[in-house]
C-alpha cells in the first residue's frame, strides 16, 4: 500500500472550503491594534492570545528593531554551540528573578519548552501523571520521554489520588498539568495537586502558557494566583501569549535547570530564539512588571463579557480567565455561528473534537486589555444577532 494513500483520500478540508465554512489557516493581511484585515476586510480580533495588547505596541516593535540592529536577524545555531547571545542570558536572569525561582532557561517555542523539559526529566523507568485535558505539547512530550503515562480525570483530585495510591514507591514520578486550560479557560486545581504531590512524594510541573503575565498579583501566573509559587517544582511558559513574541522558558531550581540545559533535545538540536523574539520578550517582561493597569483592565473586561454572554443565554462553562469559551455543543451550529461572526466583522475560533470532547463544540474567544468599550458592545451585538439567527439563544 502507498503510505501517501491517506493523504490523497483526505477530502474534508476541500469540502469545507467549497461550502464556505473552512475556518482554519486564515490569511491575515495586515494588523492594526485589535483589528486584522482578511480578504481586504477589517475585522475585530477576538481570537488571539494577545492578553496585554502588546503585539502591535510601538515600544515592543522598537525593542525588536534595536535587537535586530545589534545582533542580526538570526543566531544560525543552537544554544549548545554558537547560538547563546548575551541577550539570551540577560533575559533568563530577568525571568528567574521575576518568577522568583533560582534559574530560568529559554527555548525557541513554548511547544519545544515542554518537549525538552518533560523528556529530559522523565525517562523509561519513570512515571508521568497528567490531566486528561493537558495541551498537545505535554502529550507529545510524554511520548518522547518513553515514560509510563497515567492519566486522571480532568481536575478530579479524587481520581488523581486513586491513581497515585497504587503507583510504585521506587519509581520517579512527576505530575504535569496546565495552569490554565487553553480551550475552556478553567484553572488547574493547583492547591489539590500540590497537596497530593507532597503526600505521595511526587514532583510537579505546571505549564502556565496562558497564566504568566495574566494571573496573580504580579502576573507570575496560576501558581502565584494560588499562593503556591514556591511549592511547584518547575513552571514552563511561552512568549507567544502575553509576551507578544515567540519562544518559551522553564523556571526552577538551578540544579534542575542545569540538567535540562544539557539533556533537552529540543534545546540542543534546535536553533536558539532569534534576536527579534528576544527583544520583544525582554521589553514585554518590563511592561508586565511595571504596568499592572493592563491586567486590571483585562480582568474588568473578562468579568463584564463573561457576565453579559451568560445573561444573553450562552454558556461559558467554568472559565476563570480571559479565555471565554462559548459552548454551542453542536458542530454544525458552531461553524454557522463562526461564519456569521466573521461576516459581521468579528474574528473568533471554532473549536471541535479532538481539541475538545465531541459534545463540547465551542466558539473560543479571548480578550485583550486594549479592547475598548465600543469593541465589547460590538462583539456582544454580533453574538446576540448570530445566536438569534441560528436559533442558539
Amino acid at each position: 500500500m502507498d503510505i501517501f494513500k491517506k493523504c490523497y483520500d483526505f477530502t474534508k478540508a476541500d469540502e469545507a472550503k467549497k461550502s464556505g465554512l473552512y475556518p482554519y489557516f486564515t490569511e491575515i493581511e495586515k494588523v492594526e491594534g485589535n483589528y486584522v484585515w482578511v480578504a481586504g476586510r477589517k475585522i475585530l480580533m477576538v481570537g488571539s492570545n494577545n492578553y496585554l495588547g502588546l503585539f502591535d505596541d510601538q515600544i515592543i516593535k522598537d525593542s525588536v528593531k534595536k535587537a535586530v540592529d545589534f545582533y542580526g536577524s538570526s543566531t544560525c545555531g543552537s544554544r549548545f554551540l554558537n547560538g547563546t547571545y548575551s541577550l539570551h542570558v540577560e533575559l533568563e536572569n530577568k525571568l528567574a528573578t521575576y518568577m522568583d525561582k533560582e534559574e530560568a532557561l529559554t527555548f525557541s517555542t513554548g511547544f519545544q519548552t515542554n518537549l525538552g523539559v518533560v523528556a529530559a526529566i522523565a525517562g523509561r523507568d519513570d512515571i508521568i501523571i497528567i490531566d486528561r485535558m493537558v495541551h498537545a505539547s505535554v502529550m507529545d512530550s510524554v511520548r518522547l520521554s518513553y515514560s509510563r503515562v497515567v492519566k486522571y480525570k480532568h481536575n478530579d483530585m479524587d481520581d488523581l489520588e486513586a491513581k497515585l495510591k497504587i503507583l510504585p514507591e521506587d519509581k520517579g514520578k512527576i505530575i504535569v498539568v496546565d495552569g490554565v486550560f487553553s480551550m475552556e479557560g478553567d484553572l488547574a486545581d493547583v492547591p489539590g495537586i500540590v497537596k497530593l504531590a507532597k503526600k505521595y512524594n511526587v514532583r510537579v510541573i505546571v505549564d502556565d502558557a496562558h497564566g504568566v503575565g495574566v494571573m496573580g498579583k504580579n502576573g507570575r501566573g496560576t501558581c502565584e494566583h494560588f499562593g503556591l509559587n514556591d511549592e511547584v517544582d518547575l513552571i514552563t511558559a511561552t512568549f507567544s501569549k502575553s509576551f507578544a513574541s515567540l519562544g518559551g522558558f522553564v523556571a526552577g531550581d538551578s540544579k534542575v535547570i542545569q540538567y535540562i540545559k544539557h539533556h533537552a533535545r529540543s534545546l540542543i538540536f534546535s536553533a536558539s530564539i532569534t534576536p527579534a523574539a528576544l527583544g520583544a520578550a525582554d521589553k514585554a517582561l518590563d511592561i508586565i512588571q511595571n504596568e499592572p493597569h493592563r491586567r486590571e483592565r483585562l480582568w474588568a473586561i473578562t468579568k463584564y463579557m463573561n457576565t453579559e454572554l451568560n445573561k444573553m443565554g450562552y454558556h461559558t462553562g467554568n472559565t476563570e480567565t480571559p479565555i471565554i469559551p462559548v459552548f454551542i455543543r453542536d458542530v454544525e451550529k458552531t461553524f454557522k455561528l463562526w461564519y456569521f461572526l466573521r461576516e459581521f466583522g468579528i474574528f473568533t475560533n471554532p473549536v471541535i473534537a479532538p481539541a475538545v470532547p465531541p459534545e463540547d463544540a465551542l466558539i473560543r474567544t479571548s480578550f485583550s486589555s486594549t479592547h475598548t468599550d465600543e469593541n465589547l458592545e460590538f462583539i456582544l451585538k454580533g453574538f446576540y444577532e448570530g445566536g438569534k439567527a441560528i436559533g442558539i439563544i
